[in-house]
This record gives C-alpha cells, structure tokens and sequence, in this order.
C-alpha cells in the first residue's frame, strides 16, 4: 500500500463517519476507532460532560493529542470528531499521515439526520439548523484543507458510500484496485 496506511475521515456532527468508518474498517479488514470514543473511555465522562465541565479548549487540546497519537500507531480507519480540523495540528496530521476522506453534507441534510439527537454538545440551541450553518461556514474550507478526497454524502445508502470511498482509494493507487 503506498502512502499513509490511515485512511481518516473528516466531516460534520451527523454527516456519518462513524457509521461509515465501522463499514469501511470492515471492508478494508482494518481496526475502526473513533477519536470520540478514545476520549471518552479516556476521561471517564460523555463528550458532553466534557465539555460541560473542562470547557471546548480542554477537550480540543485532548483530541490534539489522541489524534497525533493515532495517526502515527498502528493502520487504521479512524472517525475524527467534526470540530478537530479546527486546529492546525490535527490538520496537517490528518493530511500527511492519513488519506483523509471529507464526507461532506450540507447542513440541511445533517440537521434532517440529527433533529432528534441529544447528545451532540453544539446542537443543544435553540435554533440548530443555524448552528450547522455556522459550523459549516467555518469548517467547510478546513475540512477541504484535511481531506485529500472528498465524498458527497447526500442520500446515497452506506454500502453506496463505503464504495464511493474504496472507488476514490483505489483510483489514488492507495489501495489496489481488484483483481490487481
């Protein structure tokens, strides 16, 4: 395999990395880890609590550092939390050490998927579709930035987007392509 081994992928709250990732990881027979999850299991306490309690620059530095960490361990496919790329360091990890996929949704099609949702931290406000136009309106460029692929999620199902992520691999001489 040439190039970095990691294959990241980078997005808003809702736009479904870690249903994709745990997919893909499958697919590329590679273990799945979702830096959420690493921080939790970490710190003992939901994102939310986190958050709650130690204040975004906390958890952001937190995330800095289980995402250096990760990118450099063992192939992976890892699920990125949506506000990591707001950092320069997470940044240039994810695009010199991983083939970073953006699955890029608009914030309508995010909002459809997670008006239900309470457990994302940036969500709990009173108008949340604005919020995600916020988010995106900051992180789009940043996602562009990480991301040496970009995937439109729009309404595909997930075995639909799992193949468009392995098609943009294979294409990038990343992976081999079949029957190679």
């Amino acid at each position: 395999m040439s190039g970095p081994a990691h294959v990241a992928l980078v997005g808003l709250p809702g736009s479904g990395k870690s249903t994709i990732g745990r997919q893909l990881a499958r697919r590329l027979g590679r273990p799945f880890i979702d830096t959420d999850q690493v921080i939790e299991q970490r710190v003992g306490l939901s994102i939310r609590e986190f958050f709650e309690r130690e204040g975004e620059e906390s958890f952001r530095d937190l995330e800095q550092s289980v995402i250096d960490e990760l990118t450099l361990g063992e192939p992976c496919v890892l699920s990125t939390g949506g506000g990591s790329v707001l950092r320069l360091a997470n940044r240039q990890h994810l695009k010199q050490r991983t083939q970073a996929v953006y699955l890029h949704s608009a914030p309508e099609e995010v909002f459809r998927r997670l008006k239900h949702d309470r457990n994302r931290p940036l969500l709990q406000v009173p108008d949340p579709l604005a919020r995600l136009r916020e988010l995106y309106a900051l992180r789009d460029p940043l996602y562009r930035e990480s991301a040496r692929f970009v995937v439109e999620t729009g309404r595909p199902s997930v075995a639909a987007l799992v193949n468009m992520v392995v098609m943009q691999l294979e294409l990038a001489g990343v992976l081999p392509a079949p029957g190679a």
